[in-house]
């Protein structure tokens, strides 16, 4: 029986002090906002105004009806932002697919200024690196899927957010540190730290041991990165890992980063998100803010020579 309209006309009334003003406030003409006020009145049984000139007095109806509306409008208004910023992107939810290890400390470095500039929006984050990132995101499961080896597929859309390469970290004082590059008969007598995904997702495997027929002394999967670079540091094995997360454990323990064969091993993380979600402010922000800080850093990433 009540509906918003009501509320909305005798706020403004109270607000504006007569009918005239109070149609002109709702881009309403004065006959419509009568009118209104008319048909609940017969719908309700009894009067919620009393016409004194060109002014209206409440009656004891219509001032609980004010007191409602003074109390209800408020509310209804926030929900209607709230829809709003979820239309817009502005409030929800962001949820995030990892698929590898090292991609976790370079999206921590996003998360934090994004939880800034969107206050309205969650995020969680998926660790499993050995999930299926692309099954995940084509059945909604996550929003963005990180990935340093993007499947192209229709309906998916990978943005290249940060170039690094995949180098070998090695301890300060290894035998190869000084070494412009290394080959993959180099590794053949070391023990070779690994997170703990099938070595035909592993670079330092399909681009440089297999093709050339050699494999490590020994093969370690370490779950932790801290863990992984303080073997390598104290010397009880070698790993293969972004230069720039070398460079970044290297201010504080004896590392050296040496490239994976005489091209190196180009890489670059992507997000991925579905193509219909691309429009979504929330999701551009986040593409956005990340290929902005990510040119930041890469301005300003170390060289070879600063930490081999």
């Amino acid at each position: 029986m009540i509906e918003r309209m009501h509320l909305s006309i005798l706020r403004e009334i109270e607000r504006e002090g007569s009918l005239t003003a109070a149609a002109k406030a709702l881009h309403l003409s004065q006959s419509a906002l009568s009118h209104a006020i008319r048909k609940l009145e017969t719908r309700s049984g009894t009067a919620i105004w009393v016409r004194e000139g060109r002014r209206v007095r409440l009656t004891t109806a219509g001032e609980h009806l004010l007191a409602a509306a003074n109390r209800l409008l408020p509310q209804l208004e926030r929900v209607d932002a709230v829809l709003a910023e979820h239309a817009t992107g502005e409030r929800g939810s962001l949820r995030i697919g990892m698929e590898c290890h090292p991609c976790y400390r370079w999206l921590l470095k996003v998360v934090e200024p994004y939880l800034c500039e969107w206050p309205g929006v969650d995020i969680d984050v998926v660790q499993q690196f050995q999930f299926g990132g692309m099954a995940a995101l084509f059945n909604h499961e996550i929003d963005i899927l990180v990935t340093p080896d993007p499947l192209r597929k229709k309906g998916v859309y990978f943005e290249p957010v940060f170039d690094y390469e995949q180098v070998l970290a090695v301890s300060a004082d290894h035998r190869l540190a000084g070494a412009a590059h290394v080959t993959a008969e180099d590794l053949t007598g070391e023990t070779l730290l690994a997170y703990p995904v099938d070595t035909a997702r592993l670079d330092i495997y399909t681009q440089l041991l297999t093709p050339a027929g050699f494999s490590p002394r020994r093969h370690k999967t370490i779950e932790s990165t801290d863990i992984m670079l303080q073997l390598v540091a104290a010397g009880r094995g070698v790993a293969a890992l972004p230069r720039w997360l070398v460079a970044e454990y290297g201010q504080r323990q004896a590392l050296a980063a040496v490239s994976l064969g005489p091209q190196g091993i180009p890489k670059q993380i992507h997000l991925g998100v579905r193509e219909p979600d691309r429009g979504l402010r929330h999701v551009a922000g986040f593409l956005e803010l990340a290929a902005s800080l990510s040119q930041q850093d890469g301005d300003s990433a170390a060289t070879p020579a600063d930490i081999a």
